[in-house]
């Protein structure tokens, strides 16, 4: 996942900078012992046979915070739309009623993704980031 996530670009709208292996691998252990609310999930692509990207979802209750994270060689192939698109649906089938993600104005492709999830943008704000949201009525 280091190599995936390496390209400073991929940061503009996520924040922080490229980790290295050993970084990245201590930042893993840590969320791995951290919230149990925490899920996440690699993207293998089967064209390559090789990590692309990741999903995660932090549950509280019956929400969830969703976000995604696609390599930057492997961006603009709907990787992340049917990722995340999946990740909703996993997480209705586990009755979370509420699906939200926070997005950058000015980052169209997450928006298209979010909305392609079913996501839809509300008027509220967190942290410069639009709030995004799905309700799921039969969960």
């Amino acid at each position: 996942m280091a190599g995936v996530l390496s390209d400073p670009g991929l940061h503009t709208f996520i924040g922080g900078e490229p980790l290295t292996a050993q970084e990245l691998r201590a930042r893993y252990e840590r969320l791995v012992a951290g919230p149990p609310g925490w899920r996440n999930w690699v993207v293998w692509s089967r064209e390559e046979e090789r990590l692309v990207g990741y999903v995660q979802a932090t549950i509280d209750g019956g929400s969830a915070e969703i976000a995604w994270v696609i390599g930057t060689p492997w961006q603009g192939r709907g990787l992340a739309t049917a990722a995340a698109t999946a990740l909703v649906g996993r997480l209705a089938e586990q009755g979370i009623g509420t699906v939200v993600a926070h997005i950058h104005p000015d980052h169209a492709t997450s928006a298209a993704v979010a909305t392609a999830a079913g996501l839809r943008p509300t008027d509220r704000w967190h942290d410069g980031e639009v709030r995004w949201e799905l309700k799921i009525p039969y969960a």
